[in-house]
Formats: structure tokens, C-alpha cells, sequence
């Protein structure tokens, strides 16, 4: 006998980002990091909290420019390869770009690692020191070290200021000239970022990526303009997982509480990496009528093969879960559907669309008169934290029942 009712196809596990939503605040490298997520069977909601200013309209840069080009600096901190890369190339189209590398020659130059060392040498210069950590901590230390009192000092920015860093030259009595590569703005079209937002706040996405710290206080100041911080920070305090490329750029979301995750090296792939261990890990995992059923954000994975499932029915199943192989009845899972009413209908709607979806008979039973629950297997459930029996979390009836189809 064919053990699946009518209803779509399983798909195939694309990888181990399947059945997940992400969401994607970068501007700056969003193709190559949703490409990423993409490969991995991600679903992206793409969402730009920013928007760079381009370098050949930046009027500020363009004077910050000619300002060292006029009056020379002793020293220039590089921060960025990009921005280093950019301001010469903008420097190039304004026609003064000969000028600026000539003053470059004559001055200490500092590249905060290796890949600005990188962009230094592709511009025909050298550079005088680099940290091997990339720490830009280790560039400051080095320059108060060595006595910056009326010195004139050029710090490259890229989109996002470092007052600590000024500030402790000026300090030392330096004379400070930022240069503001690639300045973010708020993005011209807010309603990718408002759907987003809205998604956090509703728990229907998985998880959101940051790459920058701008990108984190601007989502947050968005959320603020429109009266829905709280539950934005709920969100990201519970359900949805906060993946930022680094500690600047997670500073924004840990001030007010959120948790979040990192890679060790502050790059694209080990960031998408972080959210292929994380989000499987909190999928919960059980043994349901004789099948292995993996509970993730918008699907489940039935034996391998990944099942879309309407959100409707994904609510159902998580009350479900959460106490597998015990009844849950009507009333419950009535209060989980959003905008459900009190029409208990509605429950068995949803319910059929669910099994339809899952296309697997048995696998949720109707107790009469009472509810529903998961055939939970005996023995084992292969996932962490799920329980190994219907005892794992007594119901409000206090008992499992009998289930009938």
C-alpha cells in the first residue's frame, strides 16, 4: 500500500541551510553573501539597512582630499582595502589622483592588515608598519607610543566613524583629518527593510546577518521610528538568531541584550558557515510514526527530504512538538493560528493542509472529541534537548490518550 497522500513532491535537502529563512541587511557584498546563503538551500529575505554614498558624488570626501593634498600629513591609517581601493580610484575621476599617491609616498602610511597592505602595494606604494592581528587597537598603541603630540594624522574611514580612535589621538594632542570613504545612508527604498522588521518581530524569520555595524544601529533606529523596538528586541532575544561578522559589528545589538553569534575569522564564509552549525542545531528532531522528522523554520525535513509546509500549518506542528505524543487540544492550537478567530474550523483546515503537506498518513493523529497529537515513536529521539518519551512534558490532561484516525 502507498504510504503518502496526494499533495507536492518531497525536494531534496539542498544543503544545510534548507527549510531556513535568513535575512540579509549588507548592501555593500549582499550578492556574494546571499549567493552564499543561496548554495546552502537558504531562503534570503534581502533587506539593505544602508545604502553608500557613491564616491564620485561624495562632496566630502572629495575636500577631505584636497585638504591633505594641500597641507600634508605626517602619518595616514588605512582601514579598509575597499576604502583604500575606492578613495584612490575617486581621487583618480576627480583628476587628482597623482596628487593624492604623491603625498602618500612622502608620508608614514599604516595598513591595519593584510589586505590593506594588499591594496597599498596595487597602488604603486608601500606601507610603513602593519599589525599581524589586524587590530586597529595595535595601530593606535603604536602611534601613541611613538608621540603624536602636533603631529597631523589622516584616518581612513569605511562607512562607520571610530570615535575611540579619534579621540585618543586628539588626546594625545594630535590633529586628526577623517576621511570618509563610502558613507552610509539610509536606504531610499525602506519598505525591503519595514518587511523585515516585520518579519523579526512575528518570528518568521530564522535568523538575520550583519555586516556592519551601521547596518545594526540602522535597522534598530528604523524599528524606533516606527514604535515596534520591543518587539524587534524580543525577536532577536528569542527565536531569531542575530549572525554578525564580528564584535563592532554585534556591539549595536549586545548593548541592548541581544545575544548573538560570530565566526573566528570576520569574513562572508565563515559567517554562513556559523549559520549552517547554528540553525540545524536548534531544529528540533523527532522519531514520528516510524519516521525522522526534523522540525526547521518554514519546512521539515521528513527522512531526508525536505517538505514545505504553509505557516499555518508550521504553527500547528510547533505546538505539536512541543509536547509530542500527548493530545493537544482544539482550543490550543486555535490560539496559535494568527487571526485564526474562534472558529475551531479552522484548526481542521489548517490540520488537513498540514498532512497534505507533510504526505505521510499517521504521522498526526486525530484524538476524537479532544484534539491531535504526534505519533511520537518509542525509544530515543535523535536531537538535543528532545525528550526520549510522551513523559518528556505532562500535558494539561495530565495523560497520553488512545488516538484514532
Amino acid at each position: 500500500m502507498d504510504d503518502t497522500q496526494a499533495g507536492p513532491p518531497p525536494l531534496p535537502a539542498a544543503g544545510p541551510l534548507s527549510g531556513f529563512t535568513v535575512g540579509v541587511t549588507a548592501a555593500r557584498r549582499a550578492d556574494e553573501l546571499i549567493a552564499l546563503l543561496k548554495r546552502r538551500g537558504a531562503v534570503v529575505l534581502h533587506a539593505p539597512a544602508l545604502r553608500i554614498v557613491p564616491l564620485a558624488d561624495d562632496s566630502e570626501l572629495l575636500a577631505a582630499t584636497k585638504e591633505l593634498i594641500g597641507c600634508a600629513p605626517d602619518a595616514v591609517v588605512a582601514t579598509t582595502a575597499i576604502g583604500f581601493r575606492g578613495w584612490i580610484e575617486a581621487a583618480d575621476g576627480w583628476g587628482i589622483g597623482e596628487e593624492l599617491l604623491a603625498r602618500l609616498r612622502a608620508t608614514e602610511l599604516l595598513a591595519r592588515g593584510p589586505k590593506v597592505k594588499g591594496a597599498i602595494r596595487a597602488a604603486g606604494l608601500v606601507e610603513t608598519w602593519s599589525p599581524k592581528s589586524e587590530s586597529l587597537a595595535e595601530v593606535l598603541d603604536r602611534l601613541l607610543a611613538g608621540g603624536v603630540a602636533g603631529r597631523r594624522i589622516a584616518l581612513q574611514l569605511h562607512g562607520e566613524p571610530l570615535p575611540g580612535f579619534v579621540e585618543a589621538l586628539r588626546a594625545g594632542g594630535a590633529e586628526v583629518i577623517v576621511v570618509p570613504v563610502y558613507r552610509w545612508m539610509p536606504p531610499e527604498d525602506i519598505g525591503p527593510l519595514d518587511r523585515l522588521l516585520d518579519a523579526v518581530a512575528a518570528g518568521a524569520v530564522d535568523a538575520v546577518s550583519f555586516t556592519s555595524a551601521p547596518a545594526a544601529a540602522s535597522l534598530l533606529a528604523r524599528a524606533a521610528e516606527r514604535g515596534i523596538t520591543e518587539p524587534v528586541l524580543d525577536g532577536l532575544r528569542t527565536g531569531v538568531l542575530a549572525a554578525c561578522v564580528g564584535p563592532v559589528t554585534a556591539l549595536p545589538l549586545e548593548v541592548h541584550g541581544v545575544a548573538t553569534v560570530q565566526p573566528e575569522r570576520f569574513r562572508l564564509g565563515p559567517l554562513v558557515q556559523v549559520l549552517c552549525q547554528e540553525l540545524p542545531g536548534r531544529a528540533r528532531v523527532l522519531p514520528v510514526g516510524g519516521h525522522r522528522l526534523e522540525i526547521r523554520g518554514h519546512a521539515v525535513l521528513l527522512d531526508e527530504h525536505l517538505r514545505p509546509v504553509p505557516p499555518a500549518g508550521m504553527s500547528l506542528l510547533r505546538v505539536l512538538a512541543r509536547r509530542p505524543g500527548w493530545v493537544v487540544g482544539r482550543a490550543e492550537l486555535l490560539r496559535a493560528l494568527p487571526g485564526a478567530g474562534r472558529d475551531e474550523h479552522a484548526v481542521e483546515t489548517a490540520m488537513a493542509r498540514l498532512r497534505v503537506a507533510l504526505g505521510v498518513p499517521k504521522l498526526i493523529q486525530t484524538v476524537v472529541k479532544r484534539g491531535y497529537r504526534l505519533a511520537l515513536d518509542a525509544g530515543d529521539c535523535s536531537g538535543p534537548g528532545n525528550p526520549a518519551s510522551p513523559a518528556f512534558e505532562a500535558p494539561p490532561e495530565g495523560r497520553p490518550s488512545r488516538a484514532g484516525d
